[in-house]
């Protein structure tokens, strides 16, 4: 039985911080924000966090949340600060920034 929960679109805005620019980041959650039909950007802060706005179904969203705490091969990702926000829908894509 599915729970209707998985099935809400939700928005996150995420930070990123420790040894996460450099490694493919940017490219490696691109191809998976691709793969869960996940809406948004990310970009590279110039404080060497990684910063990543997200909308998408929860579950999805959940599933690059979870990549994140991990990263690509090189990262070592030492915080994820999540912030949840209401859901726009304004995005088409998702794009490195």
């Amino acid at each position: 039985m599915e729970n209707k929960k998985d099935k809400q679109l939700v928005r996150v805005h995420i930070l990123i911080s420790g040894f996460v620019q450099g490694v493919c980041f940017r490219a490696e959650a691109k191809y998976n924000a691709q793969k869960f039909n996940i809406k948004g950007w990310i970009k590279n802060r110039p404080d060497g966090k990684v910063e990543i706005l997200l909308e998408g179904k929860k579950e999805n969203v959940d599933k690059i949340i979870d990549w994140c705490r991990i990263g690509p091969s090189g990262a070592v990702v030492s915080d994820v600060s999540i912030e949840w926000q209401k859901y726009l829908g304004e995005f088409e894509d998702f794009s490195v920034r």
